[in-house]
């Protein structure tokens, strides 16, 4: 089954905590803190696999966490850094956060691509110590890594797309001048999903050809298979549009060109001014006068026209030579240029800002994201981090939000699980 969309959830691995810890050892006494930092959290990087063709691997594993890292030891030791997840995609897949529609990266050249990056360790509590703090009993906790719902979508990396109706003859042109081996019946949408072929022209000089399934009119408001394929010939640099010059569906050749034109136009107007060739297969079917007619009328319309019999690779040569000639004049596969990084807010990094709520029982309620990473490394028990812990309510200015908000000395205030008493 082709599958060209999916969407997945990344996380980093957060990063350890830092450890509390004094340093031990025979006729030394009081060692000092000797608490180290917390490991890094492991990234999430996507990596690009020629051996994939289609996002089948993504329908039911959804979920990628890297690993967290390790707390830090004693004897100043870091913790172990969390292991990298690594996802592997096919090349000329597109990521998107699915949350802003930013595209984050185009997986079309060879460089692995980190999407979500390892929280940093916290502090051990070496880090600490002062004249006035010589044993402190707390500690930093690891940050958390980078999370996100990523849409990941697969734009096949084609230098000529074959475009047309169905049942015109595009795979038995990909099979004769290509090694693919694309399924040919005489029937419609016998092609389900695209495929690509490697064209040898020379030693040195090849391109690649993908046959795009029906797309037929309406493709561009759903009608048929070409809705879902539309997309894979936005990156090719030639289109080479193929059309029955018989009419043996019974269909207008010239129609059919300008119905398709107005799809790729509807679906994007980039691709009405791509470079096109049309190819007139099926010339065995018909008389010369109507081969003729086809002709003359394509080029008046400023394309160059080839007549050709698919089946028996009649014509495919000059073909060919065409598309290579365009295809060295013309510039490289487009890449698409990821969206600008969101500027960091300085506001929102060292944002210290809390709510405050007034419980029935009249106690002070204090929430804040920062606060309950905050109160992780706070030991309780200990006057020292006590000391530090109130150091930080004043100094990000919980301590005067508080007052702000009319509390009085006596008052019950309440962080998550943790109460006090305020006094003045």
């Amino acid at each position: 089954m082709f599958i060209d969309t999916a969407t997945i959830k990344i996380k980093a691995g957060d990063g350890g905590d830092g450890a509390v810890s004094f340093h031990r050892e025979k006729y030394i006494a009081a060692g000092g803190p000797d608490g180290g930092d917390g490991g890094q959290g492991g990234n999430v990087i996507f990596i690009i696999d020629d051996g994939l063709n289609t996002l089948a691997d993504f329908r039911y594993k959804r979920k990628f966490f890297a690993e967290d890292g390790q707390p830090g030891g004693k004897k100043r030791c870091f913790g172990k850094s969390g292991s990298n997840m690594e996802i592997r995609v096919p090349r000329g897949t597109l990521i998107y956060d699915n949350e802003t529609g930013r595209l984050m990266y185009d997986m079309s050249g060879d460089e692995p691509f980190i999407a979500a990056k390892g929280g940093r360790g916290g502090w051990g509590n070496s880090h600490f110590a002062t004249p006035t703090r010589q044993v402190p009993r707390f500690a930093k906790p690891g940050i958390p890594g980078d999370e996100y719902e990523l849409r990941l979508e697969l734009k096949l990396l084609a230098d000529v797309g074959l475009v047309g109706f169905p049942n015109v003859g595009k795979s038995s042109l990909l099979s004769v001048v290509s090694e693919a081996r694309p399924e040919i019946a005489n029937y419609h949408f016998t092609t389900l999903s695209p495929v690509l072929g490697v064209i040898r022209v020379l030693e040195g000089v090849s391109f690649v050809m993908a046959d795009i399934p029906g797309v037929i009119e309406g493709a561009s408001a759903g009608a048929g298979l070409g809705h879902e394929f539309l997309r894979h010939i936005e990156r090719c640099r030639l289109l080479v549009h193929m059309v029955d010059v018989s009419g043996s569906e019974g269909r207008d050749p010239l129609e059919d060109i300008a119905a398709i034109n107005k799809e790729l136009q509807a679906f994007n107007p980039e691709l009405a001014s791509r470079p096109m060739i049309i190819a007139g297969n099926k010339c065995d079917l018909a008389d010369d006068e109507s081969v003729e007619r086809v002709a003359a009328a394509v080029r008046a319309q400023g394309y160059e026209f080839f007549p050709i019999m698919a089946a028996i690779a009649h014509g495919t040569d000059a073909l060919i030579k065409k598309c290579t000639e365009l295809l060295s004049k013309l510039p490289p596969i487009h890449e698409y240029i990821p969206g600008p990084m969101p500027q960091p807010d300085i506001d929102a990094v060292n944002d210290y800002s809390v709510t405050i709520k007034r419980r029935d029982d009249g106690a002070y309620v204090i929430e804040g994201k920062w606060l309950l990473r905050f109160l992780r490394g706070v030991n309780m028990d200990d006057y020292d981090s006590l000391q530090y812990f109130q150091h930080i309510l004043q100094k990000s200015g919980v301590i005067d939000t508080l007052r702000q908000a009319g509390v009085a000395d006596g008052d019950t205030v309440s962080l998550y699980n943790f109460e006090f008493d305020f006094v003045e």
